[in-house]
């Protein structure tokens, strides 16, 4: 992780952590690096959060006054955005959005013309630039440029995932929860013309509702309202919309782990698991391991975050991966994960079986995990802590290969992620809180 960018692009509080002047030199480094041989295109999309629209204008006139001409998509998904930088070939896109985020933070992801997210090395340079912004002169006269809506790359997204996914879904009846996010100007135009019968929630962003008690990281609602009805399942996106979470008929959570077990399979006897390989992260469970063992299938482990899942894939021509949390890389369609296009697969292969959600995801035995954050001052100085390295040795010892002990920062926010997987609970919670009382025992934690 750099000095601002973490594992999903510049993120924090708006106006506090990320301000206008961050964002303005990144659009002012941007447009001039972009347009070194020929004048920049450049496209933006934003959630809906409140501080978004200040965002959005902040980081156009920095692209403008450094000569790129700047199209606006407006509200939009992440993936929606990606799509477009990609499909009309700009020279980069530009995301604006904190994911799973409460409303208040606010963050910058930008992507290249292949659909992925630019390189670490280009992100080194915009850091530079934000502490050090010197050597970029303004535009002026005729280089100055120009700001525009995108209208025209609205239908293209929508129109290209219902042909990678034509299914006929009717009979199916679904409950979606959009988080007041981004999917609320996606996912209605692409689910209504599948003939599944879809109730939506949660689908009236008002600027501070955004993820507010909705959407993946907040599944009570529609764990609430899916056992109120008559629904085969349910599912949610996050903010941004790259990444979705089920529910079964029951209101068991189904997620990305369980949900790669099943498509994997599903490729493979399809004959488009290409190497026979799933890529996870570190934060996968011990569960998918042993379902893909007795599949018959590969796995490959990379580090916390979607960049490192694509990377791996690109690399070693994988083509499924992803991540717990249901950000989800179908590399046969795209570079990049998209909550909307995983919600249709995931219904194609219920579909194609003739299966319930709870029947697909019964293919794995998840083994109880806990995850616990902790606020830290500085996360460096906590992980380099020696006594703490210690405490983590002795508690991956006493899980003799019946669990493990993840201990990682947070990509984007202060925080300690203390993960525990057991064969019980009472294990879990035993030994998460171990570490977690350690931590705070040795002054770190922020009161």
């Amino acid at each position: 992780m750099g000095r601002y960018f973490g594992t999903d692009g510049i993120r924090g509080l708006a106006n506090s952590t990320l301000t206008i002047d961050q964002v303005y030199k990144v659009g002012r480094f941007l447009g001039h690096y972009y347009s070194k041989d020929q004048k920049a295109k450049i496209v933006i999309g934003k959630d809906t959060r409140l501080s978004s629209s200040m965002f959005e204008c902040t980081l156009a006139a920095g692209l403008s006054a450094s000569g790129a001409d700047v199209c606006l998509l407006g509200y939009c998904s992440t993936p929606r955005l990606a799509y477009v930088a990609m499909a009309d070939q700009f020279s980069c896109g530009i995301m604006i959005s904190a994911s799973h985020n409460p409303f208040g933070d606010n963050g910058v992801k930008v992507f290249g013309n292949n659909g992925l997210k630019i390189d670490d090395s280009i992100e080194s340079q915009i850091e530079d630039y934000i502490d050090d912004p010197n050597g970029i002169d303004f535009c002026i006269n005729e280089k100055i440029g120009q700001i525009s809506e995108y209208k025209e790359g609205i239908l293209k997204y929508q129109n290209w995932l219902l042909e990678r996914y034509p299914s006929d879904l009717s009979g199916l009846k679904v409950l979606v929860d959009l988080a007041n996010g981004s999917n609320c100007y996606t996912a209605k135009a692409v689910l209504d013309k599948t003939g599944v019968d879809a109730t939506y929630i949660n689908d009236s962003p008002n600027g501070i509702n955004i993820n507010t008690h909705c959407g993946s990281t907040h599944l009570e609602s529609l764990r609430e309202n899916l056992l109120k009805g008559d629904y085969d399942l349910g599912f949610a996106f996050d903010g941004d919309a790259d990444r979705v979470l089920f529910l079964d008929h029951e209101g068991n959570l189904v997620d990305g782990d369980r949900m790669m077990c099943f498509l994997s399979a599903y490729m493979k006897e399809k004959g488009t698991l290409d190497n026979n390989t799933v890529v996870t992260t570190v934060m996968s469970n011990i569960g998918l391991y042993k379902a893909l063992d007795e599949k018959g299938i590969n796995y490959d482990i990379t580090p916390v975050g979607d960049k490192n899942v694509v990377d791996s894939m690109i690399r070693n021509d994988f083509a499924i991966g992803g991540e717990d949390s249901g950000h989800i890389i179908l590399l046969h369609d795209s570079n990049f994960g998209d909550g909307l296009k995983t919600a249709l697969f995931v219904l194609e292969y219920l579909k194609h079986y003739g299966v319930s959600l709870k029947e697909a995801a019964s293919s794995m035995k998840k083994y109880p995990q806990l995850l616990v954050n902790v606020r830290v001052k500085d996360k460096k100085i906590v992980l380099n802590d020696e006594d703490l390295k210690k405490k983590i040795d002795e508690v991956a010892a006493a899980l003799s290969g019946n669990g493990r002990i993840l201990v990682r920062p947070s990509g984007t926010e202060p925080l300690i992620r203390v993960m525990v997987e057991a064969e019980s609970d009472e294990i879990c919670q035993k030994y998460v809180y171990d570490v977690i009382d350690y931590i705070k025992e040795l002054g770190y934690a922020e009161s």
